[in-house]
């Protein structure tokens, strides 16, 4: 049986934000007495709020509480989004036709107001039968909580779902959810060769994610 559900990732996969992220996160290092190091970047990838501020505060040694970072980065994000939303290529014409066949979710790391701000942004909100943040879940990706929890939300069963995802954390947590995985590998941030074996199929981008690719699987 093909899936019945699909749940998406947001970064990386509708939006082209993961450098957006990284480099906001950078700037609050920088700025608050952190050492920024070359395994930051991956190590954060798919983080929940609480833990991607939690390791630039004990990791990084950046000043502030891991609250006080999560909401600041998350608010420079916000900014930046605002000013310009970079939607990937096909995302909207690409949500719009699943949409119209297939219950929708969300499964994001970012935090909430971020999610919120895409969404809305984009106009597709009324898209998604549910959203999820990390943030709201006990762990983040690798850990498959964020996808499970999309899948409650939706009232159908994890195995029943299709997920899509681009980054080395995200494809691990969608396969360890049990869901159907389709990767959209970051071409700025490429997922890890094993990580990336785990995906039922391999596509370019999200434009590629259609009615017909997901009836197939």
């Amino acid at each position: 049986m093909p899936p019945s559900a699909i749940v998406l990732d947001l970064d990386g996969v509708v939006v082209d934000t993961e450098e957006v992220w990284d480099r906001e996160r950078r700037a609050y290092a920088d700025a608050n007495g952190g050492t920024w190091t070359d395994e930051a970047t991956r190590a954060m990838q798919g983080m929940s709020s609480a833990e991607w501020s939690a390791y630039l505060s004990e990791e990084l040694g950046a000043a502030g509480t891991p609250e006080e970072i999560s909401a600041a980065v998350a608010a420079l994000v916000v900014a930046e989004v605002e000013r310009e939303l970079p939607l990937l290529p096909g995302a909207i014409r690409a949500i719009n036709a699943l949409a119209h066949e297939l219950p929708l979710a969300l499964a994001s790391s970012a935090n909430r107001e971020v999610i919120d701000v895409v969404l809305d942004g984009a106009g597709i909100t009324e898209r998604f039968g549910a959203t999820v943040s990390s943030e709201e879940v006990e762990h983040g990706k690798p850990a498959p909580d964020v996808y499970l929890e999309a899948a409650r939300r939706l009232g159908v069963a994890p195995a029943d779902c299709a997920a899509v995802e681009d980054s080395t954390n995200g494809l691990r947590s969608a396969h360890a959810a049990g869901m159907v995985v389709i990767a959209t590998p970051n071409h700025a941030f490429p997922p890890a060769p094993d990580a990336l074996a785990l995906a039922r199929v391999v596509v370019d981008g999200i434009k590629d994610v259609t009615p017909e690719l997901v009836r197939s699987l």
